[in-house]
């Protein structure tokens, strides 16, 4: 956790009073996870990687060897036998992707592994304690004869895929589904040690056991492209299951399985196929023998009561259609059928990205009456998210409940930028309070217009029913939270606020553009905010997810298109944009800056060499003009098309960056001839990009527009001689405006890369504190809770978009601080260098790294400058302190360490550290 400024002082002195010799019992191996993840299910990986963080109260501590064991039961384990892998004593300072040598791992087994290390001060940890991890369904074999099964088959002539956009070719007949329900009863007749559901249902499922939900997903298996993969979900059972009978329930939905033809909105119209799942119950009892239940014809389905359900469009639930205890051993089936044997995804993986769930609650702050039984209730914030209803009233009543984001001006919900219309209708049985969500569908919003209703207290003359209670469930990506940033300037900490929520809205099973309107995996946006989410969460497993369904959806061309999954074929330019395509160039990149994770380069090559071999297709002389350009910039028109940055300026930018990529990918990989090859080409296209698009009189490129000139810095176009003239055109540009931003969702993150790289944070602060003009500061004043779409917060468009949230990166990297050192990977070497600017008189930050808690804690005071700072165990930094020679600074009250001083540069004072915390203060 981060400390505050008091208490990491007073901790820090506190370990001044502890003798020596206490020290050697303070180094501890925690935090150990496989594959990423702490005692993860449904391993794939032949050579699972390992990693670990250490703790210390001591200072200067890197690891210099470690020994891990691995068994496949405890007992070996706690007497330190490692009967599947011993690594010996390993002369290393690797702590993350450590990978697993032992011997072959078997599906659906359990491991159990501990680890301790040995440091630069000669200390030896104790052994850390015990986690685990099991092995998924490695095989096809291992699904031990499970069958995907349904209520129905659809009919070869319905199958639409890839899907039409919006509604489809004419005449198609509005169609909708049976959402069935699927049980299956069983018996344990002994003790059981150990029992694991692996499961897939399509689009998705709810599953129960003995009446219970069994653990606490929304919206399982993760979206994919269902024609090539699907993914299974493992559950730990062992202790739900009872002795004697039981019963498995499953509902499914259709997700984008199936988005069926209905009056109501949908984005495109689809059909990969009806529900259907297929899972394998494995029990394995305590006298060592072992049982498979598998999904056959032996199961019983019937129609649920939820008789519509589209991801796009809402969802509505017949309480009267409810069979009581359906999912318990206590129910009749006999009038239910038998489950038919239908075909599936050819290829089931493990969900290996963190799940979606219910992660908050809100209640309404106001509510309004806005005639004919109509109310809409305020929650305050915008978030994605179901609303949950307690309602009474009688049988067959109606109730119907409308999500927005906006109102309209008679305070009735507004749709018309999110997707109309949406909407959840609720059929009563009567007899009581009925509590009821939506359960395969999700919406952005922050009001509920509730129709068909009386609130609670109020007068009823026409007898509706009563709404008792209301609640908006927030739901996303269960990502761990790994950041936390606050400064004295509020409209910053405002601004962080606002794209928080836009981050957590649009992080599914997937990285989405919106939770409403499209719910799609834009891949630009992944890189270019990519950098400011994975300080706040640990997004490194819904990365991987990301790249392989850019592996899934490249084209026999090599094309990678703007969304993937590619669920529809959009018309140009929105299919083929190199400011997208690239997404799968970058993000492997990133992710292994990001988290030390080569596996991906190496998985990725193939991805990303047929990527560029197909931008060489599609270049004229190495210029590429295709694609968006920097799409949503601030122009005199409506925001869409760049009108800023001449076509071609981007996209060619982004193919310089990917060749430069690739080759270093080529360089690690060790494909010395693909190193020269893209280094050749690169050269190639910077000399015709500054050839096309530079001009030597005025030292601008294109437009001289914010985005032209800062993209072709940052990603390297410039020639050295030119580098300064074009920063200070940058610069002149924003002071000429008035510090107003025209940079879109292209370019606006090379702006605040290219003003910070020349230490003109200065800028970024001025352009980013203004609350008149289009920007961070106009959408709140004009009452956004989240990031929206456009710069200008318009109405028509989504007021809950990813996109454009690239500040956050400059808030943890420069204004607080916290940055990787040029060169480092996964931050094993670290940067703290705070930009005081403008009126900001205290940050503080933490990021928790995959070496450990990166903090810091700075304040102006009385002329000083006063810094906390947090390091982990087996990482370096230099710390940037503010402060010129011949001034006064001091470490925990004492002159610092000669010898720790690096020297002077651009007015900081350079000092080197090892972990620990430490407490500067330079002086007047």
């Amino acid at each position: 956790m981060l400390l505050n400024y008091s208490e990491m002082k007073r901790f820090y002195l506190l370990l001044l009073l502890f003798p020596s010799q206490v020290f050697a019992q303070t180094l501890k191996v925690a935090n150990l996870q496989c594959e990423y993840e702490s005692n993860p299910m449904g391993i794939e990986a032949s050579s699972p990687k390992l990693s670990w963080k250490l703790q210390s109260a001591e200072r200067n501590i890197m690891q210099t060897a470690y020994r891990i064991l691995v068994s496949d039961n405890i007992e070996s384990l706690d007497k330190n036998i490692g009967n599947t892998w011993d690594s010996k004593h390993i002369n290393s300072s690797t702590s993350i992707e450590v990978a697993y040598k032992g011997r072959p791992l078997l599906s659906a087994k359990t491991y159990y592994w501990k680890v301790t290390v040995w440091d630069n001060h000669q200390h030896m940890s104790a052994w850390s304690e015990i986690a685990k991890w099991q092995m998924g369904l490695l095989t096809l074999a291992d699904w031990a004869g499970a069958k995907w099964i349904a209520y129905a088959q659809m009919p070869d002539s319905m199958r639409m895929v890839p899907f039409p956009a919006g509604k489809g070719p004419k005449g198609l007949l509005p169609a909708n589904d049976v959402l069935p329900l699927l049980r299956k009863t069983f018996t344990i007749s002994k003790p059981v040690k150990r029992a694991t559901l692996y499961i897939c249902g399509l689009g998705h499922f709810d599953m129960s056991l003995n009446g219970n939900k069994v653990g606490d997903h929304f919206l399982d298996p993760g979206w994919t492209q269902y024609n090539k993969q699907a993914l299974y979900v493992p559950f730990d059972l062992t202790d739900k299951l009872v002795q004697g009978n039981n019963a498995l329930g499953v509902m499914l939905g259709n997700g984008f399985y199936y988005i069926p033809r209905d009056k109501r909105y949908r984005k495109m119209t689809g059909a990969y196929g009806y529900p259907k799942m297929i899972c394998r119950l494995v029990i394995e009892y305590k006298d060592g023998s072992i049982t498979n239940l598998g999904s056959d014809r032996s199961w019983k389905t019937a129609p649920g009561p939820i008789i519509f359900t589209s991801i796009y469009g809402g969802e509505d639930y017949n309480a009267n259609l409810e069979q009581p205890d359906w999912n318990t051993i206590n129910f009749d089936d006999t009038k239910w059928q038998n489950a038919i044997i239908v075909t599936g995804s050819p290829q089931l993986n493990a969900q290996a990205a963190d799940p979606l769930k219910v992660m908050q609650e809100f209640t309404p702050i106001s509510k309004k009456d806005i005639g004919n039984g109509a109310w809409v209730y305020d929650l305050g914030q915008n978030a994605s998210g179901i609303p949950q209803i307690t309602i009474q009233g009688k049988k067959g009543d109606t109730v119907r409940i409308i999500p927005a984001e906006l109102i309209h001006p008679d305070g009735s919900a507004n749709q018309t930028g999110s997707g109309k219309p949406h909407y959840y209708n609720y059929i009563l049985k009567g007899g009581g309070p009925e509590t009821w969500h939506p359960q395969f569908t999700y919406y952005g919003f922050r009001y509920l217009q509730v129709e068909g209703v009386v609130s609670q207290g109020k007068a009823n003359p026409s007898q509706l029913p009563v709404l008792l209670d209301i609640k908006g469930l927030h739901t996303r990506n269960a990502a761990a939270t790994v950041g936390s940033f606050s400064c004295s300037n509020e409209l910053f900490n405002r601004a962080f606020k606002l794209i928080d929520w836009a981050m957590k809205s649009n992080m599914a099973s997937l990285f989405t553009d919106c939770p409403h309107r499209e719910k799609l995996g834009w891949l630009e946006e992944v890189h270019l905010v990519g950098n400011s989410i994975r300080y706040n969460y640990d997004i490194h497993r819904l990365a991987l997810k990301c790249i392989n369904d850019m592996r899934l959806a490249q084209t026999s061309e090599g094309l990678i298109p703007e969304i993937a999954p590619e669920y529809t074929q959009f018309g140009e330019p929105f299919r083929d944009s190199p400011e997208w395509g690239s997404n799968s160039i970058i993000l492997p990149w990133y992710v292994y800056e990001w988290y030390g994770d080569k596996d991906v380069l190496a998985n990725s090559y193939d991805m990303m060499k047929r990527y560029i071999d197909y931008l060489g297709t599609k270049a004229d002389h190495h210029i590429l003009t295709e694609g968006l350009g920097d799409w949503y910039d601030q122009g005199p028109q409506a925001p869409g098309y760049s009108q800023q940055t001449p076509k071609g300026i981007t996209a060619t930018a982004f193919y310089y960056y990917d060749l430069d990529i690739i080759a270093k990918v080529a360089k690690l990989l060790g494909k010395t001839q693909d190193v020269a090859t893209y280094n050749v080409l690169a050269a190639d296209v910077k000399q015709a990009y500054n050839k096309a698009f530079f001009n030597t009189q005025t030292k601008e490129y294109g437009t001289g527009s914010q985005t032209a000139n800062s993209i072709s810095l940052y990603m390297g176009l410039v020639e050295p001689q030119d580098k300064d003239a074009v920063i200070n055109n940058m610069v002149k540009e924003l002071k000429d405006h008035g510090n107003s931003l025209t940079a879109g969702d292209i370019g606006f993150r090379y702006l605040l890369k290219a003003l910070d790289d020349a230490g003109r944070s200065d800028v970024i602060f001025d352009m980013n504190s203004r609350s008149d003009v289009p920007g961070y500061g106009y959408q709140l004043a004009h009452g956004a809770t989240s990031l929206t779409e456009s710069w200008g917060a318009l109405p028509q468009v989504s007021n809950n978009h990813l996109m454009l949230g690239h500040i956050m990166e400059w808030f943890y990297s420069s204004l607080a601080g916290i940055r990787s050192a040029h060169g480092a990977i996964a931050m094993n070497k670290i940067e703290i260098k705070p930009e005081p600017v403008g009126d900001v008189t205290y940050a503080k930050a933490s990021y928790d790294s995959p070496y450990g808690i990166i903090a810091t804690d700075w304040k102006k005071r009385n002329g000083d400058f006063d810094l906390m700072v947090q390091i982990p165990v087996n990482t370096t930094a230099v710390v940037y302190l503010p402060a010129k020679p011949g001034t006064v600074i001091t470490e925990d009250g004492k002159p610092v360490n000669k010898s720790q001083l690096l020297g002077y540069k651009d007015g900081r004072a350079l000092i080197k550290t090892g972990s620990g915390i430490y407490h500067f203060i330079a002086g007047k």
